[in-house]
Protein backbone atom coordinates (compact mmCIF):
# COMPACT_ATOMS: atom_id res chain seq x y z
CA UNK A 1 0.00 0.00 0.00
CA UNK A 2 0.75 3.53 -1.21
CA UNK A 3 0.05 6.17 1.51
CA UNK A 4 0.85 9.90 1.09
CA UNK A 5 0.22 12.87 3.28
CA UNK A 6 -0.52 16.58 2.34
CA UNK A 7 -1.70 19.50 3.31
CA UNK A 8 -0.52 23.03 3.90
CA UNK A 9 3.04 23.46 6.28
CA UNK A 10 1.84 23.89 9.65
CA UNK A 11 -0.52 21.05 9.84
CA UNK A 12 1.28 18.29 11.53
CA UNK A 13 1.86 15.64 8.33
CA UNK A 14 4.72 14.63 10.33
CA UNK A 15 3.70 13.75 13.52
CA UNK A 16 0.84 11.72 12.34
CA UNK A 17 2.96 10.31 9.75
CA UNK A 18 5.45 8.90 12.55
CA UNK A 19 1.93 7.71 14.59
CA UNK A 20 0.45 5.86 11.58
CA UNK A 21 4.26 4.34 11.05
CA UNK A 22 3.42 3.14 14.60
CA UNK A 23 0.38 1.53 14.39
CA UNK A 24 0.90 0.29 11.24
CA UNK A 25 3.85 -1.27 12.20
CA UNK A 26 2.08 -2.96 15.19
CA UNK A 27 -0.36 -4.38 12.30
CA UNK A 28 2.57 -6.50 10.76
CA UNK A 29 3.42 -4.12 7.72
CA UNK A 30 6.71 -3.37 6.71
CA UNK A 31 6.79 0.72 6.74
CA UNK A 32 8.87 2.53 4.23
CA UNK A 33 9.11 6.00 5.06
CA UNK A 34 10.30 8.81 2.48
CA UNK A 35 9.68 12.64 1.99
CA UNK A 36 9.53 14.26 -1.26
CA UNK A 37 11.46 15.90 -2.34
CA UNK A 38 13.82 13.78 -0.80
CA UNK A 39 15.07 10.26 0.41
CA UNK A 40 17.60 9.70 -2.23
CA UNK A 41 20.74 11.62 -2.84
CA UNK A 42 19.55 13.24 -5.55
CA UNK A 43 16.09 14.44 -4.18
CA UNK A 44 18.00 15.48 -0.86
CA UNK A 45 20.46 17.76 -3.15
CA UNK A 46 16.84 19.15 -5.14
CA UNK A 47 15.22 20.02 -1.87
CA UNK A 48 17.78 22.27 -0.64
CA UNK A 49 17.90 23.85 -3.65
CA UNK A 50 14.13 24.60 -3.51
CA UNK A 51 13.51 24.99 0.37
CA UNK A 52 17.07 26.88 1.70
CA UNK A 53 18.65 28.51 -1.18
CA UNK A 54 16.55 32.00 -0.63
CA UNK A 55 19.19 33.83 -1.90
CA UNK A 56 18.02 32.22 -5.94
CA UNK A 57 15.10 33.59 -7.67
CA UNK A 58 13.03 30.63 -8.87
CA UNK A 59 9.87 30.75 -11.43
CA UNK A 60 7.17 28.71 -10.44
CA UNK A 61 7.68 26.58 -13.78
CA UNK A 62 10.79 26.10 -12.43
CA UNK A 63 10.37 24.97 -8.95
CA UNK A 64 7.34 22.38 -10.34
CA UNK A 65 9.96 20.89 -12.60
CA UNK A 66 12.40 20.69 -9.54
CA UNK A 67 10.24 19.21 -7.53
CA UNK A 68 9.40 16.69 -10.45
CA UNK A 69 12.30 15.77 -10.67
CA UNK A 70 13.30 14.74 -7.64
CA UNK A 71 10.07 12.83 -7.42
CA UNK A 72 10.45 10.73 -10.24
CA UNK A 73 13.94 9.40 -8.61
CA UNK A 74 12.17 8.86 -5.78
CA UNK A 75 9.51 6.77 -7.41
CA UNK A 76 12.50 4.86 -9.52
CA UNK A 77 14.69 4.32 -6.41
CA UNK A 78 12.37 3.76 -3.23
CA UNK A 79 8.44 3.58 -4.03
CA UNK A 80 8.27 1.33 -6.08
CA UNK A 81 10.56 -1.28 -5.30
CA UNK A 82 9.14 -0.59 -1.98
CA UNK A 83 5.93 -1.51 -3.61
CA UNK A 84 6.57 -4.62 -5.58
CA UNK A 85 8.20 -5.99 -2.24
CA UNK A 86 4.95 -5.73 -0.52
CA UNK A 87 5.86 -2.95 1.50
CA UNK A 88 4.11 -0.08 2.74
CA UNK A 89 5.20 3.10 1.77
CA UNK A 90 4.39 6.26 3.65
CA UNK A 91 5.17 9.50 2.16
CA UNK A 92 5.45 12.85 3.20
CA UNK A 93 3.92 15.12 0.28
CA UNK A 94 3.58 13.77 -3.61
CA UNK A 95 1.99 15.22 -7.02
CA UNK A 96 -0.47 16.57 -5.54
CA UNK A 97 1.33 19.75 -3.29
CA UNK A 98 2.60 20.58 -6.82
CA UNK A 99 -0.71 20.50 -8.42
CA UNK A 100 -1.53 23.22 -5.18
CA UNK A 101 1.16 25.06 -5.03
CA UNK A 102 2.38 25.70 -8.18
CA UNK A 103 -0.96 25.21 -10.10
CA UNK A 104 -3.25 26.64 -7.83
CA UNK A 105 -1.44 28.93 -5.55
CA UNK A 106 1.39 30.05 -7.72
CA UNK A 107 -0.84 30.45 -11.47
CA UNK A 108 0.52 27.45 -13.28
CA UNK A 109 -1.57 25.71 -15.88
CA UNK A 110 -3.34 22.58 -13.82
CA UNK A 111 -3.03 20.56 -16.71
CA UNK A 112 0.39 21.22 -17.49
CA UNK A 113 1.51 20.16 -14.18
CA UNK A 114 -0.77 17.39 -14.01
CA UNK A 115 0.72 16.44 -17.53
CA UNK A 116 4.22 16.93 -16.04
CA UNK A 117 3.49 14.61 -13.17
CA UNK A 118 2.30 11.77 -15.09
CA UNK A 119 5.74 11.62 -16.70
CA UNK A 120 7.12 12.22 -13.52
CA UNK A 121 5.51 9.22 -11.58
CA UNK A 122 5.01 6.97 -14.11
CA UNK A 123 1.78 5.35 -13.11
CA UNK A 124 2.95 5.19 -9.18
CA UNK A 125 0.26 7.22 -7.75
CA UNK A 126 -1.25 6.50 -4.06
CA UNK A 127 -3.92 4.59 -3.12
CA UNK A 128 -4.61 6.88 -0.48
CA UNK A 129 -3.68 10.85 0.41
CA UNK A 130 -4.08 12.05 3.73
CA UNK A 131 -5.06 15.49 3.38
CA UNK A 132 -4.35 17.32 6.80
CA UNK A 133 -6.49 19.93 6.29
CA UNK A 134 -5.77 23.07 8.91
CA UNK A 135 -6.98 27.23 8.21
CA UNK A 136 -3.80 29.06 7.82
CA UNK A 137 -4.24 31.52 10.31
CA UNK A 138 -3.31 28.61 12.43
CA UNK A 139 -0.92 27.13 10.72
CA UNK A 140 1.55 29.52 10.22
CA UNK A 141 2.04 30.85 13.62
CA UNK A 142 3.35 27.20 14.40
CA UNK A 143 6.29 27.65 11.74
CA UNK A 144 8.16 29.61 13.72
CA UNK A 145 10.78 32.19 12.50
CA UNK A 146 13.52 29.87 10.61
CA UNK A 147 11.37 29.82 7.12
CA UNK A 148 12.33 28.14 4.24
CA UNK A 149 11.05 29.00 0.48
CA UNK A 150 7.79 27.90 0.17
CA UNK A 151 6.44 29.02 3.96
CA UNK A 152 8.22 32.15 3.51
CA UNK A 153 5.62 33.05 0.72
CA UNK A 154 3.13 33.98 3.32
CA UNK A 155 -0.23 33.56 4.82
CA UNK A 156 -2.10 34.47 1.54
CA UNK A 157 0.21 32.39 -0.73
CA UNK A 158 -0.73 29.34 2.50
CA UNK A 159 -4.29 30.50 1.84
CA UNK A 160 -4.46 30.34 -1.80
CA UNK A 161 -2.27 26.32 -1.49
CA UNK A 162 -5.35 25.09 0.90
CA UNK A 163 -8.08 26.05 -0.88
CA UNK A 164 -6.34 23.95 -4.38
CA UNK A 165 -5.79 21.43 -2.16
CA UNK A 166 -9.47 21.16 -0.95
CA UNK A 167 -10.47 21.83 -4.47
CA UNK A 168 -8.48 19.02 -6.15
CA UNK A 169 -9.72 16.89 -2.84
CA UNK A 170 -13.58 16.89 -4.42
CA UNK A 171 -12.30 15.24 -7.79
CA UNK A 172 -10.64 12.66 -6.67
CA UNK A 173 -11.78 9.98 -4.49
CA UNK A 174 -8.44 8.64 -2.87
CA UNK A 175 -7.77 11.84 -1.17
CA UNK A 176 -9.34 11.42 2.47
CA UNK A 177 -9.45 15.11 4.20
CA UNK A 178 -8.67 15.25 7.76
CA UNK A 179 -10.11 18.05 10.03
CA UNK A 180 -6.43 18.90 11.62
CA UNK A 181 -8.12 21.53 13.74
CA UNK A 182 -8.71 18.37 16.06
CA UNK A 183 -6.76 17.00 19.39
CA UNK A 184 -3.69 15.12 18.14
CA UNK A 185 -5.57 11.73 19.32
CA UNK A 186 -8.75 12.37 17.47
CA UNK A 187 -6.80 12.97 13.90
CA UNK A 188 -4.76 9.93 14.19
CA UNK A 189 -8.28 7.90 14.86
CA UNK A 190 -9.52 9.57 11.76
CA UNK A 191 -6.74 8.13 9.78
CA UNK A 192 -6.56 5.15 10.81
CA UNK A 193 -10.18 4.85 9.81
CA UNK A 194 -9.44 6.37 6.74
CA UNK A 195 -6.59 3.63 6.02
CA UNK A 196 -8.00 0.58 7.74
CA UNK A 197 -11.20 1.39 5.23
CA UNK A 198 -8.65 1.62 1.90
CA UNK A 199 -7.43 -1.72 3.25
CA UNK A 200 -10.92 -3.36 2.75
CA UNK A 201 -11.66 -1.90 -0.52
CA UNK A 202 -7.74 -3.01 -2.13
CA UNK A 203 -8.14 -6.06 -4.17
Amino acid sequence: MFISFDGIDGAGKSTQRDLLTQWLTEQGHEVVLCRDPGTTEAGERVRDLLLHRAELELHPRTEMLLYMAARAQLVDDVIRPAIAAGKTVLCDRYLLANIAYQGHASGLDLEDVRGVGKVAVDHVMPDLTILLDLPEDIAFPRLGKNLDRMEAKGVAFMHRVREGFLKEAETYPHVAVIDASQEIDAIQKAIREAVSQRLKDMP
